[in-house]
C-alpha cells in the first residue's frame, strides 16, 4: 500500500510539472501582432498592407487561418513548395516570425465579396458542391467545407 501511495505522489508531481511546462509553452507561443505587422510590411508589395490581395494573381491573406499561413510559409522555406518569390520571402523568417505574421493577417476581417455574373456563380456553386466528374475534379466543399471556412493548417478559407 505504501508503494502505491508513493507512485500516486510521483504521478501527481509529474502531472503538475507537465501542466507548468504546458502553461509556459502556451504563454511563449502567443503571437505578437505588432511584430507580425512589422514583419508583414514587406508582404504588402504583393498582398496589400492588410492582406486583402493587391492584384488578383495573389492570394488574400486577410482573415486566413493563421495555422494555414504558417504551414505554407514553412513549406516555402523548406522547399516543399516551390516558388522563387515566396521561397525568398520565407527564407529569413523564424518560426516565431511566421506565427506573428500569420496571426497579424488572421486577425483581419475576411473580405466580403460576391461574383457579379449569375451564370458563373451557378457554375461555380455546382463545381464547389459536386466537382467535375468527367475530369476527376473533386468537390471543393469536401476539403474547404460546405460553407468555405476551410480547415486550419490543411485547407485555406475560401469564403468571402
Amino acid at each position: 500500500m505504501k508503494r502505491f501511495s508513493h507512485l500516486i505522489a510521483l504521478a501527481s508531481v509529474a502531472l503538475s510539472l507537465s501542466g507548468l511546462a504546458h502553461s509556459a509553452e502556451t504563454k511563449a507561443a502567443k503571437p505578437d501582432l505588432a511584430a507580425g505587422e512589422a514583419k508583414a510590411a514587406v508582404c504588402s508589395a504583393c498582398h496589400a498592407v492588410d492582406g486583402s490581395r493587391g492584384l488578383p494573381t495573389y492570394p488574400i491573406l486577410q482573415g486566413q487561418h493563421p495555422e494555414y499561413i504558417v504551414k505554407q510559409l514553412t513549406e516555402f522555406k523548406e522547399g516543399k513548395r516551390k516558388n522563387g518569390i515566396m521561397s525568398g520571402m520565407a527564407a529569413p523568417l523564424s518560426p516565431e516570425d511566421m506565427r506573428n505574421v500569420a496571426a497579424f493577417f488572421g486577425s483581419k476581417k475576411a473580405p466580403e465579396g460576391t461574383a457579379k455574373n449569375k451564370d458563373l456563380v451557378a457554375v461555380g456553386q455546382k463545381i464547389y458542391r459536386g466537382g467535375i466528374a468527367k475530369k476527376g475534379v473533386a468537390a471543393c466543399a469536401g476539403c474547404h467545407s460546405p460553407n468555405g471556412a476551410g480547415m486550419p493548417a490543411q485547407y485555406p478559407r475560401l469564403a468571402g
